[in-house]
């Protein structure tokens, strides 16, 4: 097995506060516009995932490399331990091809994964994986997935009472379409659910969609760029390309709900039902929120609340916000979580052992950036 080095970052420790080094909100590395990066450090770091681990450290997962899709993206990971993020190391890297979209999470034999992709393109990605028995500081070898299987596509799977793992999966060949992959095994077997996506008929943009498609048709190529800094829009499609990523949650019993982005005439991020524990699923349709094609992610919290971290705009990946639900439904946006210029975008959650929640997102595409929020600063 290969052992990663989780050696402190002295340096990053003495330049955050007291409360910072108490919760390890902020930077999890230092970005290279910095001025103060590690050696190593990455140019591109994208598509977080967060767990806690049995002992109450956390640890986070990401991508990074040159750019996007180039041969040199390997999939990274540090540790908050006592406060104080780890100096990232490497955890997963493929052969001359880029790596994608970790996901990190615990199965009901108390074995940590790490479910990734490779490839050059989201249209010939193949699913890979490795486990870990002592919570990340050694890891299995790598393993493929079975054909047709890619994994969890973005966002941790749902992990049922019984150990059943329902994970939201996509294909973004031609139509964007969600799938489902579930296995009762621990992951040994799957099964497989789709295509699910929104039906064209569905797809009706509002005011808002209409004028944030009639300022992009408007907009010069270049106009609001920003040198160093991602301000690339994305307005509502003219089309129906369909949905991707899904983030599952129970809504009580035997019935889950999946959120997922999507690349259509609305904007609007759309959700699905299952009555079955996942093992049928209905076509979806879409809810109030605004999704400007951006991934997104949704936690159920053991209060029955939903809450959902998405880009509240239907063009821009800024500002990035938490919406709370009572039915899985409607939802009031209570807090924003960064803002300004460039993209705050892909983000993670999870509800940790004491109710904090645990967020991570992608900065500016140069970092990945930290939160714990008790839920007592929700409304």
């Amino acid at each position: 097995m290969k052992i990663p080095r989780w050696a402190a970052i002295a340096g990053l420790a003495t330049a955050l506060t007291g409360a910072l080094a108490q919760t390890g909100n902020g930077f999890i590395f230092p970005p290279l516009s910095s001025g103060h990066a590690l050696p190593g450090t990455q140019r591109d770091n994208h598509a977080s995932t967060v767990v806690e681990l049995k002992d109450g450290d956390v640890m986070a997962a990401w991508f990074g490399g040159t750019r996007e899709g180039a041969p040199d993206v390997a999939i990274y990971g540090a540790r908050l331990h006592q406060g104080v993020w780890s100096r990232p190391v490497e955890l997963a890297r493929a052969s001359g091809v880029a790596c994608w979209n970790p996901v990190l999470f615990h199965t009901r034999d108390g074995r940590l994964w790490l479910y990734y992709k490779y490839g050059t393109h989201p249209s010939t990605w193949k699913g890979a994986r490795k486990w870990s028995s002592d919570e990340g500081l050694t890891w299995s070898a790598a393993e493929d997935l079975p054909k047709g299987i890619l994994g969890p596509i973005k966002d941790k799977p749902l992990v049922l009472r019984d150990g059943t793992i329902v994970s939201g999966s996509s294909v973004e060949n031609g139509k964007w379409t969600a799938w489902i992959e579930r296995s009762t095994d621990d992951g040994s077997t799957w099964t497989s659910f789709g295509p699910i996506t929104v039906p064209d008929s569905l797809d009706i943009p509002n005011a808002a969609a209409l004028a944030a498609a009639a300022a992009a048709a408007a907009s010069a190529p270049g106009a609001r760029g920003s040198v160093g800094v991602h301000t690339k829009l994305y307005p509502p499609s003219k089309t129906t390309v369909g949905i991707i990523q899904p983030a599952i949650i129970s809504l009580g019993g035997p019935h889950l709900r999946f959120y997922a982005r999507s690349r259509t005439r609305a904007a609007r991020i759309a959700v699905a039902d299952s009555m079955d524990n996942g093992v049928t699923w209905t076509q979806a349709h879409f809810i109030d929120l605004p999704n400007p094609n951006s991934g997104i992610d949704a936690v159920g919290l053991r209060d029955g609340h939903i809450v959902l971290v998405f880009n509240n705009s239907y063009d821009a990946r800024t500002p990035l916000n938490l919406a709370v639900s009572a039915d899985g439904e409607h939802f009031v946006v209570v807090k924003t979580l960064d803002s300004g210029p460039g993209q705050y975008s892909y983000p993670a959650i999870i509800q940790a052992a004491n109710g904090d929640l645990l967020i991570t997102y992608s900065w500016r595409r140069q970092t990945i950036k930290f939160l714990r929020l008790p839920l007592r600063d929700l409304p």
